[in-house]
């Protein structure tokens, strides 16, 4: 069983950048796809970002490209979201997932995730 932990969260302002991150236990990290996901009120939760295993191959979602950025640290089962260029609409609260798969790219679909964290909170204001 994995636990996933985010943390990073807040409030900035648009323009602003933030850092969230996502501390994995109970598993083998370097054997598990991660992914980041979000939900804003209302609205059903979106994929924002994948990593591979062993970090090397990524993709974000369109509304995200160039301006965030998933990487992963498998010496300290970390996964991290840096976030640059938020905007009013990228509110909402980011999750965590993680998948075991060693294949060459990160899954994209929600239903795909074995495992999710509970969340953190991002508010940008305008």
């Amino acid at each position: 069983q994995v636990q996933l932990v985010e943390s990073g969260g807040g409030l900035v302002q648009a323009g602003g950048s933030l850092r969230l991150s996502c501390a994995a236990s109970g598993g083998t990290f370097s054997s598990y796809a991660m992914g980041w996901f979000r939900q804003a009120p209302g609205k059903e939760r979106q994929f924002v970002a994948t990593i591979n295993w062993s970090g090397r191959n990524t993709n974000h979602a369109d509304s995200v490209k160039g301006r965030f950025t998933i990487s992963r640290d498998n010496g300290k089962n970390t996964v991290y979201l840096q976030m640059n260029s938020l905007k009013p609409e990228d509110t909402a609260r980011y999750y965590c997932a993680a998948r075991y798969s060693t294949f060459s790219n990160g899954p994209t679909m929600e239903n795909e995730y074995q495992y999710w964290g509970r969340g953190t909170q991002v508010t940008v204001s305008s």
